[in-house]
């Protein structure tokens, strides 16, 4: 295990729904199996040089110390899953938080700011858990108070709404922070499986020869939640499905399935991969968006036993609403290893099942030397789940016992959690970490948000322009049958169809 370098933890927005369900726990997981280093020996204040790590929390509110503590029991704590619970490493992990009240718009504060940090040594980590119109006065505010250098800093998505809204807010931070100083996360890129994923293309020499079009028909790439928008619909109402998932979640994870083997593992060798994916994408139109991208609304409907309401009915979200909580869209990819081969895309809230996967649909035999069944969909196919119970599976052919050639699928599993035991970070912790030790490999650069923002506008230029809005489905299902046709006009059908 590797101790990191003195660091202090700076996090704006530290009484926000992402700090007390996502950072915080992800922080006191890393705490607790000893991966933020030495602990402190003594105050809670920043003073202390006698350990490697300290957490400065930021928020509005006026606190001091003890009362962010009883806060985070009250708000934090019960996020924290119960496998990884332990009351005196969160005692200890308490210990290590300081917090500040900071008020944005007044830029002196920033200056106490800095006092306070000039008594630690080491890297100054600003992790940036707010809305994105604070990004840039954030980073004006720590270039008035010289904190831009010895530091890194971590902005959360949505970064902006279009690609010039995500422009200017890169340009205003560019300004302050070089590119090596810049961590835009995306969570899923810290997943076991898609870190799996790499392993399994780059470290196995069986499946490259496997890993082509020749072989390949089609990919699916599905992100499905059972819930909605969890009474965030004031905010999902100027962000939607497309925003929040397509341009970020879905295009990265398909230019890392997509992506050729880098020169290295260095940070900028895999992202100048995934970058040469990014700007392979076939470029949509009017027509292609409205052949290949399907939009949804979920109505009322039943998740498990109980009903839920439509997303209009939801708070915060007008009645006539027109923003899409599911999509439904197919990609091409115009190189050498993938032309022909399609990708379709997948996300939705208030779907029939909580799952993030990568499926990869084989082509059928070239001959029927076995009879049909070899033809069927999902003989050959290889399955990678992100959520839950992160796992690899291959689906293939095998003689039943018996007499005559009976054919029947079986699978081959890798559920990482038989093969190994012990502490398994979730995608959180690993970023965290990432960031507090300096590895930007897991981490978006500029270029590639801004090209995946390009080739998503044209999908937004055309809804602008439409009034049939999006189709509605029922919550519990898995989408408009809409999103089914768009695959049945391909010859294929969605993973769960085929079952």
């Amino acid at each position: 295990m590797n101790t990191p370098s003195p660091y202090t933890f700076v996090l704006f927005g530290a009484t926000g729904d992402l700090s007390l369900r996502k950072v915080l726990p992800s922080l006191f997981r890393a705490f607790r199996t000893g991966q933020l280093g030495p602990e402190p020996a003594g105050d809670t204040g920043l003073a202390s040089g006698l350990d490697t790590g300290r957490i400065l929390a930021i928020a509005r509110k006026p606190m001091d110390a003890a009362e962010y503590h009883a806060w985070c029991e009250e708000h934090v704590r019960k996020h924290i899953k119960p496998d990884v619970w332990d009351e005196d490493a969160w005692r200890r992990f308490l210990a290590t938080i300081d917090y500040m009240p900071l008020d944005l718009g007044r830029e002196a504060e920033f200056g106490v700011l800095a006092d306070r940090l000039s008594k630690r040594p080491g890297v100054r980590i600003f992790y940036l858990a707010t809305g994105p119109s604070l990004f840039i006065p954030i980073c004006e505010g720590l270039r008035s108070a010289k904190l831009n250098e010895n530091s890194r800093i971590v902005l959360e998505k949505p970064l902006g709404h279009d690609l010039a809204s995500s422009e200017a807010i890169n340009d205003a931070v560019g300004a302050i922070f070089r590119e090596d100083q810049i961590y835009r996360i995306d969570h899923y890129l810290g997943k076991e499986a898609v870190q799996n994923l790499l392993a399994l293309r780059f470290g196995n020499a069986i499946f490259e020869p496997l890993w082509r079009r020749e072989l390949i028909d089609s990919i699916q790439i599905t992100i499905a939640e059972e819930i909605g928008v969890e009474g965030r619909g004031e905010f999902y109402e100027q962000t939607g499905a497309l925003r929040d998932m397509v341009q970020n979640h879905l295009l990265q994870l398909l230019a890392i399935v997509a992506m050729e083997p880098p020169l290295s593992m260095d940070a900028d060798a895999v992202r100048d991969e995934k970058m040469r994916v990014l700007r392979s994408l076939r470029h949509l139109d009017d027509e292609s968006v409205a052949r290949n991208v399907v939009r949804g609304q979920y109505g009322g409907g039943a998740i498990g036993k109980s009903a839920v309401p439509a997303y209009v009915d939801e708070p915060g979200v007008p009645s006539d609403s027109q923003t899409e909580t599911f999509v439904a869209l197919k990609a091409d990819i115009d190189n050498w290893r993938w032309a022909g081969v399609p990708f379709f895309l997948r996300t939705g809230k208030r779907l029939g099942e909580r799952v993030a996967e990568i499926v990869v649909n084989y082509r059928a035999t070239p001959y029927p030397l076995l009879g049909d069944v070899t033809a069927q969909p999902g003989v050959n196919r290889l399955v990678i789940r992100l959520q839950p119970n992160e796992s690899i599976r291959l689906y293939c052919l095998a003689k039943q016992p018996g007499e005559g050639m009976n054919l029947q699928s079986v699978h081959l599993d890798l559920a990482f959690d038989q093969f190994f035991k012990g502490h398994r970070m979730d995608a959180y912790e690993r970023l965290l970490l990432d960031v507090i030790n300096g590895r930007l490999a897991l981490f978006v650069r500029r270029d590639e948000q801004e090209q995946a923002w390009r080739w998503v506008a044209p999908i937004q230029a055309y809804w602008s322009r439409q009034h049939k809005g999006p189709k509605r489905y029922a919550a519990g299902t898995w989408g408009p049958p809409a999103a089914s046709a768009l695959l049945t006009q391909y010859g294929t059908s969605w993973v769960e169809e085929d079952n």
